[in-house]
Order: structure tokens, then C-alpha cells, then sequence
């Protein structure tokens, strides 16, 4: 992935602007996929699932566009950062990706509800920074809490409440 105010650079020169919003999601490991379509449907948004191999998801909806990127490192996360507007919605886990599409003016929203913001995402790369290196120095592996129906829920309302904003705003 391109590096510091390079990659800024390049995602500001590529902005672009619509009077729609569309939802990318970063989708190998992304346990709401379904959620999001439901969502997607219901508000009649396009929705790109942006993976390393097909997934079998989402039918024959033509609102549904199914991206499979080439194996490799960063490549669904360079993709989504290269495509996405002001406005768009993505779907990540991947804290530089979160940082990286709102450089570009996009929303992210993490698996468990918790939005990304300009406020926050500096906090969310320095603490992922720190357990990486105590892993390193641990040489141990962190506990990672398993996905509950309580970050389902906050996930829903965190995505109706963007897609809400967008909407309000855009009228």
C-alpha cells in the first residue's frame, strides 16, 4: 500500500463527489455481510463486496457487484481506497483502511458498531500499533472477543444512523 501523505495525496486528488451513497465492503472477514444487504436493500443502495476469492453472497441482485481482488497483501483494502467517493460507506475491521477512507471522505464502520472518525482514528492506530508490539514482545497472542448478537445490534444502528445522515443532508 502506498505510504503516508503520498497515499493522502492521492486519495484527495481522486475524491469524488455523487448525490448517492454506495457501501463497500471489506468482506474476507467481515461477519455482518448479510446485515449489510438487508440494509442495502431496504434503502436501495449498491453495495460492493470487495474479497481475495468469490464469495456466494447476495444472489443475482444487480444492486449487489461482487469484487474479487488479486491474493496478496492490501489488495481488497487498495481497490476499495482507489473506488470509493465522498459520503460512501465501508465495512472494516482494518484500522488503516478506516483511516485511509476517511482521508477520502468516506464513512467507516467496524463489524461491532464502532464508527470511525476523525476524532478517533488516531487513538484507533496508536492502540493497534500497541498490541502489535506487545504481541511481538509477548510473543503471545491477545484475546479477541467473539462477535455477539449485541455487536450485531450496534453495528444495524450504526449503519442506519450514516445512511440516515447521508439521507437528511442530501435531500
Amino acid at each position: 500500500m502506498l505510504k503516508g501523505s503520498l497515499i493522502c495525496r492521492q486519495i484527495e486528488s481522486n475524491v469524488k463527489t455523487k448525490n448517492r451513497i454506495d457501501i463497500y465492503i471489506d468482506a474476507d472477514a467481515c461477519p455482518v455481510k448479510e446485515e449489510v444487504l438487508r440494509v442495502a436493500a431496504r434503502h436501495k443502495l449498491k453495495v460492493f463486496i470487495v474479497s481475495n476469492s468469490w464469495l456466494r453472497i447476495g444472489g443475482n441482485n444487480p444492486m449487489i457487484e461482487r469484487v474479487v481482488v488479486p491474493e496478496g497483501q492490501d489488495e481488497a483494502d487498495n481497490w476499495i481506497v482507489e473506488h470509493i467517493s465522498i459520503g460512501d460507506i465501508v465495512v472494516t475491521g482494518d484500522i488503516p483502511l478506516a483511516a485511509l477512507c476517511l482521508v477520502g471522505g468516506a464513512k467507516a464502520v467496524a463489524s461491532n458498531g464502532r464508527v470511525f472518525t476523525s476524532d478517533n482514528i488516531g487513538n484507533a492506530l496508536a492502540m493497534r500499533d500497541l498490541k502489535r508490539h506487545l504481541r511481538e514482545i509477548d510473543n503471545n497472542d491477545t484475546y479477541n472477543a467473539s462477535f455477539t448478537k449485541k455487536d450485531r445490534t450496534a453495528f444495524l444502528q450504526s449503519l442506519e444512523n450514516m445512511i440516515h445522515s447521508f439521507l437528511k443532508n442530501h435531500k
